[in-house]
């Protein structure tokens, strides 16, 4: 299933997801509060749906599921290590890997820095900024894992 991140359904789930009440999301859209609770029931059906083929595609053994936060706690059978499946707004569906990486000879250095703040911004988690992206990552799944 492609999730589309452009629909209203999603732009509700991510307000959601922030903090945003129901009511408020009905009166900022001149809907009812009915009307939003149906669509993120539809749009949690999605998001469930989208974690469990990307974990089944991984190869994945799913351990935990939060459809409103978007994120799949698991272990990959492959690698034999932690993985995390996790919807972002900014960046769509990711798949991550617990691994001690070599950050530093890596092309995509910089890209995993803007992803792990990005994810943790959008969740709300705090995380220590560091020059390291295992390290930042290790802190924010470690988070996560505690509050799925």
């Amino acid at each position: 299933m492609l999730l589309q991140t452009n629909e209203k359904q999603f732009e509700f789930w991510t307000m959601r997801r922030n903090g945003v009440p129901n009511i408020r999301i009905a009166d900022l859209f001149g809907i009812s509060r009915q009307a939003v609770s149906r669509a993120l029931q539809l749009m949690d059906g999605k998001i469930e749906s989208t974690l469990r083929e990307m974990a089944h595609a991984s190869q994945i053994e799913i351990e935990k599921i939060d459809r409103e936060r978007g994120l799949l706690v698991g272990r990959s059978i492959p690698f034999q290590t932690a993985a995390v499946v996790f919807v972002s707004a900014r960046h769509g569906i990711q798949v991550w890997y617990e691994h001690d990486g070599n950050c530093g000879t890596c092309p995509r250095y910089t890209r995993c820095i803007v992803l792990i703040r990005d994810y943790s911004s959008e969740l709300g988690i705090k995380i220590e900024k560091t020059a390291d992206p295992t390290k930042m990552a290790e802190e924010l799944f470690a988070k996560i894992k505690v509050n799925v």
